[in-house]
């Protein structure tokens, strides 16, 4: 290949003056003809902590030979993961969105530190995969990124499909007495039956569509199931994607725009995904410097119907999606119905509606996970960006398979996730009740944690539609009910939401926008007289410079 191919590995690899780095480098297999190759940074998050990193080890070197048969060079290295899932519902939760961070600073470590002409990566759990991309806009190297794939869906007690999300609400029907504990096991056992992520349109399944979406993966990069050979298959083929890519000189802000993120988050809406793709994307548009607010967000959801039946406010997993006919077949429906810009590049060196060229639109197979346009399951975006005086900034619920979007009731403040599930544990909240859960915002956390455990034992307990729940912590993709989360600015900050009391009378309303308490304003300001900052409950570590460096939820949770 002509040294073109190489424009920035050759800056540690070219010249006498680089004897030494080559040395190095033929000590892990280099040979003379390969400093002339273009040498890719391969980010595998493989690792024996979660099902949904499990097998990417094998993916990665997959995506390895895809390399080496395109004529590069790979570099296999590992970046750091968390499970979200066995993280959820204690301390060890705090550390979730402070991953995201981690694993962006981490490939960026390597693929900028070693001089990679471009940037293969491989993740499975929640915050992998906005991670590896906020990297990739950040050196805006030639870039593709491979998801791991979706778990297939477990065995319950009378046949049903179940999930991990299955067995955070039977943990709520125990507590309710609405199932023994041999149920409970049965299901906690069959919830999880192989590799891959969580199955739902949970946060991985929703971050994967979008990144599809985007352009940043290959065509059904986000359905494909994690066992499977087509998976395989197409890690081979995007390591050799990767290649076209430093030839064509085709990098990610070429691919991320303000026309390609409209397109993945429109897809979120149509999938019905998870509250998180507004923190993520925030992120990821932050990144590639492209400006990107709540209002965009507002302005998409106004206009997208919500149209998959996916858990977990629906009936299938993302399994049923592919056998159906794929997350491109999602995306050709939504080009032919006028609501994608077709016309953006993407990671195949071909623009989004090139690639549909040959794809059947899911509108036009007999399947029933994706609903018509002519019938959707709610006629705007399933996420909304609430304002109010509880959330000056902004905030977000998700209001996908509600029967009911508004409430007003009384507030029942609880200071952490903890002291709130212990009520719960006593069957304290009632229906009509505003659950608050404060001081979980990224910088009160810190880390901004998903409340599941919360939301899934309020379901359990058959409370889910007949409460209301705020927080400035966040949700997971698995969470439903009234639950409105990322209220800006946050208690710890001295967002309105550190100065409610219990009784306050609380609205939230999903079909006017609006999260408030029934106080005026100059009530508010008198409360907050004599009031300070907390100090940050992190005294050292990663937590509390994640609290030092963080901005607020409404720009993405991201540190500067």
């Amino acid at each position: 290949m002509p040294s073109e191919s190489n424009p920035t590995s050759r800056l540690t690899t070219e010249g006498p003056g680089r004897a030494p780095n080559r040395a190095m480098l033929r000590g892990v297999g280099f040979q003379d003809d390969d400093f002339g190759k273009p040498i890719i940074g391969v980010a595998s998050l493989f690792s024996e902590i979660t099902p949904c990193n499990a097998h990417l080890d094998r993916l990665a070197r997959k995506g390895c030979e895809g390399v080496f048969a395109a004529g590069g060079v790979p570099q296999i290295f590992g970046a750091p993961t968390a499970s979200d899932g066995i993280m959820m519902g204690h301390q060890g939760m705090r550390y979730s969105l402070v991953s995201r961070e981690v694993i962006a600073d981490s490939l960026e470590v390597v693929a900028g530190g070693m001089n990679h002409d471009g940037l293969l990566a491989f993740g499975g759990c929640d915050k992998n995969m906005p991670g590896c991309v906020m990297a990739m806009a950040r050196l805006n190297i030639p870039s593709i990124f491979v998801y791991g794939g979706s778990i297939l869906p477990g065995l319950g007690p009378d046949g049903e499909d179940v999930d991990i999300v299955s067995i955070f609400e039977a943990v709520g029907r125990r507590q309710a007495g609405k199932c023994d504990d041999k149920t409970v096991h049965k299901i906690e056992c069959e919830a999880c039956p192989g590799a891959g992520s969580c199955g739902g349109m949970y946060t991985a399944n929703t971050m994967s569509s979008a990144i599809e979406a985007m352009g940043m993966s290959l065509p059904y990069d986000a359905s494909l199931p994690a066992v499977s050979a087509a998976k395989e298959r197409e890690s081979f083929l995007a390591g050799r994607a990767l290649i076209n890519l430093i030839e064509k000189n085709i990098r990610p802000r070429d691919i991320i725009t303000r026309k390609s993120l409209e397109n993945a988050y429109t897809m979120v809406l149509a999938l019905g995904g998870s509250t998180n793709a507004v923190l993520h994307l925030k992120a990821i548009a932050h990144e590639a410097g492209v400006e990107w607010t709540l209002a965009d967000f507002d302005r998409l959801g106004s206009k997208v119907p919500h149209l998959a039946d996916l858990k977990p406010g629906g009936r299938f997993v993302m399994n049923d999606l592919h056998r159906a006919g794929g997350s491109a077949a999602v995306l050709r429906g939504l080009l032919d119905a006028g609501m994608l810009h077709g016309d953006c590049m993407t990671v195949t060196g071909a623009t989004l509606a090139e690639n549909l060229g040959d794809v059947e639109s899911i509108f036009k197979r007999k399947q029933d996970v994706v609903r018509p346009l002519n019938r959707p399951l709610h006629g705007t975006g399933h996420l909304v960006i609430l304002h109010g005086n509880l959330a000056p900034d902004g905030a977000v619920a998700k209001v996908a398979g509600l029967k009911t979007t508004r409430i007003t009731g009384p507030a029942r403040v609880f200071d952490g996730e903890e002291v709130c599930f212990e009520a719960i544990q006593k069957r304290e909240i009632k229906a009509g009740d505003v659950v608050v859960i404060r001081g979980e915002g990224p910088v009160g956390g810190p880390g901004m944690r998903e409340m599941l455990s919360v939301t899934a034992a309020l379901s359990g307990q058959g409370l889910g539609e007949s409460i209301g729940l705020i927080t400035d912590g966040r949700f997971s993709g698995g969470t439903h009910g009234l639950v409105v989360g990322h209220i800006s600015p946050e208690a710890w900050v001295g967002g309105p939401i550190a100065f409610l009391r219990d009784g306050d009378r609380v609205t939230i309303d999903a079909e006017k926008k609006v999260v408030s308490v029934d106080l005026s304003d100059a009530e508010l300001a008198k409360r907050k007289v004599g009031w300070t900052a907390p100090a940050i409950r992190a005294k050292g570590g990663v937590l509390a410079k994640f609290a030092r460096t963080v901005r607020s939820a409404s720009e993405g949770a991201v540190t500067t």
